[in-house]
């Protein structure tokens, strides 16, 4: 059986309870509500760690930014891969809906699920009011399903934090690397151990 279709693991399900939570649910559940018609694109909400949680409101400037990182981010992929944003990841007790992904392959190739940990090479999340959220949740679930790259385009302190080596589905799942990039840097981009591009961080930032 797929892991996407299982229930949160225990060492999940025993997690401390978010204060914005709405239900626990399995990654299954939230699919059969959404075929259901029980949750739709009108429900601000995503799966974060065995919780449906409510989305919190964008503010001009976080909008602003996830456009322009989505747009210079496709500007550089190499062939064979794509950007995406604001779209649904499944990972094993997930759900999120990136700001920006680098995805493998084509977005045709996912007519029946959506992209999952191996077809992601770096998860881009734009933080303002969310950075607590994004550099908890978020940081951990992404450590945990083993993905590459995860970027926190970080508003607040402009400044960009970079995490790689991630440890996967450890008790505590976390990246042991952290970089940071100000305003006045270039941020490489980096694609299976590869760098295939820098960015100017001062233009991926409202």
């Amino acid at each position: 059986m797929d892991s996407a279709s299982q229930a949160p693991p225990t060492s999940v399900l025993s997690a401390d309870r978010p204060d914005d939570f709405i239900w626990r649910l399995s990654v299954t559940q939230y699919h059969k509500m959404i075929r259901a018609g029980i949750l739709t694109s009108d429900d601000k909400v995503e799966l974060l760690e065995g919780w449906l949680i409510a989305k919190m409101p964008k503010n001009p400037p976080h909008r602003i930014s996830t456009r322009l990182t989505q747009q210079s981010l496709s500007s550089i992929v190499p062939a064979g891969w794509y950007v995406d944003s604001q779209e649904p990841m499944t990972l094993e007790d997930s759900e999120p809906e990136t700001d920006a992904v680098i995805v493998r392959g084509e977005t045709r190739l996912y007519h029946d699920r959506h992209p999952g940990p191996s077809d992601v090479a770096l998860v881009v999340e734009v933080a303002d009011a969310t950075l607590e959220r994004d550099r908890g949740a978020k940081k951990r679930l992404y450590a945990r399903a083993q993905i590459p790259v995860y970027w926190i385009i970080n508003l607040t302190e402009n400044l960009i934090e970079v995490y790689t080596n991630p440890s996967g589905p450890t008790e505590q799942p976390d990246y042991r690397q952290r970089d940071d990039f100000t305003i006045s840097d270039f941020v490489p981009v980096v694609i299976e151990g590869r760098e295939v591009a820098r960015l100017s961080a001062q233009e991926l930032m409202a």
